[in-house]
């Protein structure tokens, strides 16, 4: 049998089998603390693939991800507030899809950065009565982003996370959230344009290994205490908050 069938032409068969074990790992890493597969697998990806394929296929690999993590956890899912989150990154597509070639990506990491970072440290109010305000417009903003700089899960989780959300709601409302989001953005990318047909054989078994490494990830985290699963999920995301922040202005 042909194997070159399922290497992309713009790679090679070593590279593509990195991509899917990479694939694996991070979705292990998401399904147990919900967050830093994504911007992980993200920063291999930018060093493989070529730049104007970056975006739409990390949104497929990440729609495989979140299914997955959102499958197993869907009955810790808050649906109320995922419904709202829903319909204002509806919102944030559409602009994006208008907009897609003129905001500086540079700009929006720092945003992402300085939002992560502030909401991990700060001692902040939870939203209270003005959460689905908040929850909506967190919503367009951070689909409004992904189609830019395509890893917008630090933002979506802090804000789930000053929501009030803890450990088991949390990763799966997240999950759900970002399931959507990504699909809406690879739809996006389809419209204007973007040929997923050469990269389906690469995408379906990185879809294959990251199923696999969320199965493991998210055993993980139902045996994870809620304080250790806190911990880690703070400095996670100071980590990628300081990776964000560090690559946004290293460029300037």
């Amino acid at each position: 049998m042909d194997l070159s069938v399922f290497v992309p032409p713009a790679l090679s068969a070593e590279l593509s089998i990195l991509l899917i074990v990479v694939s694996a790992v991070t979705s292990a890493i998401a399904g147990a603390f919900g967050i830093g597969g994504g911007v992980a697998m993200l920063a291999v990806m930018a060093a493989i693939v070529p730049i104007h394929a970056l975006i739409p296929l990390h949104g497929v690999v990440q729609v495989g991800s979140n299914a997955g993590r959102a499958t197993l956890l869907a009955r810790s899912a808050r649906w109320q507030m995922l419904t709202t989150f829903v319909v204002g990154s509806l919102l944030g597509i559409a602009v994006g899809v208008l907009l897609v070639s003129d905001l500086p990506a540079a700009a929006l990491k720092s945003i992402i950065a300085i939002f992560v970072l502030w909401t991990t440290w700060a001692r902040l109010p939870t939203f209270g009565g003005k959460a689905r305000i908040a929850i909506f417009s967190g919503g367009a903003f951070s689909s409004l982003l992904t189609m830019f700089v395509g890893a917008t899960g630090p933002f979506v989780i802090a804000l789930f996370r000053q929501a009030g959300l803890i450990k088991e709601p949390l990763v799966a409302t997240h999950a759900v959230a970002m399931f959507v989001q990504h699909g809406m953005k690879i739809v996006a990318f389809g419209v204007i344009g973007f040929a997923y047909g050469e990269w389906l054989w690469l995408l379906a078994a990185m879809l294959a290994a990251g199923f696999l490494g969320t199965w493991v990830g998210t055993r993980a985290l139902r045996r994870m205490p809620e304080a250790a699963f806190r911990t880690a999920l703070k400095w996670i995301l100071t980590v990628i908050g300081i990776q964000l922040l560090v690559t946004a202005i290293w460029p300037l």
